[in-house]
């Protein structure tokens, strides 16, 4: 059974399956079927077929009271499948490690999808001895400085199209207005780097730039510091080191 979409004919039930996953994975931890029916808007019968079958096959799994679902092991395999074969990321490995070494600070490496960005690759602080990493996880790109470089890489009509006039807040710094936003992308392109002020996360500013391997850019590589150890001279060599990585991997991506 096939239903039209906007590329031509889509099978149902394969649509159905990529949206449910899409859902796990945006929303971590357990729900209820009543809950996934309601964000989803399946019918309950075909949902709860489809959940099962996805739970034998193991890319769904369920508590121990066999009520619950969550994402499961087998897109944990995909996810980091495509990030071991992503030619980028692997060109990417000692630029991300020498800048990681020059700042002393978290590094990150992000693509673009639609109107977020999904971090690839991340450099812990030298600063923390707690795990951290980012990798695999999707923030909207509007609130963090390597979604504003990258969108900053389209005309103003090409982000009005992409992003709602009222943009999702995280934090009580966030741009809520896409105008506001666009205003500052104009800033972005004269200097060549953006700038999240504790936008996603508060007390933490960002800088990223974008790396323009393709026009439009996908990529982009930023470094996180906590505004309490930031100083103008951190700033700028901060600033100067992203730079410098962003021409060290335009150059390794040409040889791919």
């Amino acid at each position: 059974m096939s239903t039209a979409g906007a590329g031509g004919s889509q099978v149902k039930s394969a649509v159905r399956t990529v949206e449910l996953l899409e859902f796990f994975a945006g929303r971590p931890g357990m729900h209820t079927l009543a809950a996934v029916q309601e964000a989803v808007g399946y019918p309950k019968s075909s949902l709860y077929m489809l959940l099962r079958t996805l739970v034998d096959l193991g890319w769904i799994e369920t508590d121990a009271t066999g009520t619950r679902y969550g994402i499961g092991v087998r897109a944990l395999l995909v996810g980091t499948s495509y990030i071991d074969g992503d030619e980028v990321v692997a060109a990417a490995r000692p630029t991300l490690d020498r800048l990681s070494d020059d700042t002393t600070e978290t590094i990150h490496l992000a693509r673009l999808d639609g109107t977020n960005v999904v971090y690839l690759a991340t450099r812990q602080s030298q600063h923390y001895l707690r795990p951290f990493t980012r990798v695999g996880r999707r923030l909207p790109a509007h609130s963090t400085s390597l979604g504003k470089a990258l969108l900053a890489t389209f005309p103003d009509e090409k982000v009005r199209a992409l992003l709602p006039q009222k943009l999702t807040q995280l934090t009580e710094h966030t741009h809520t207005d896409r105008e506001a936003l666009i205003e500052e992308l104009h800033q972005v392109r004269e200097q060549g780097y953006a700038v999240d002020r504790e936008e996603n996360t508060l007390g933490l500013r960002c800088f990223g730039v974008a790396v323009p391997y393709r026009e439009p850019a996908r990529d982009a590589i930023s470094c996180s510091v906590p505004v309490a150890r930031l100083t103008p001279a951190h700033e700028q060599m901060i600033k100067d080191a992203l730079f410098d990585a962003r021409d060290r991997l335009l150059l390794a991506t040409r040889r791919l």
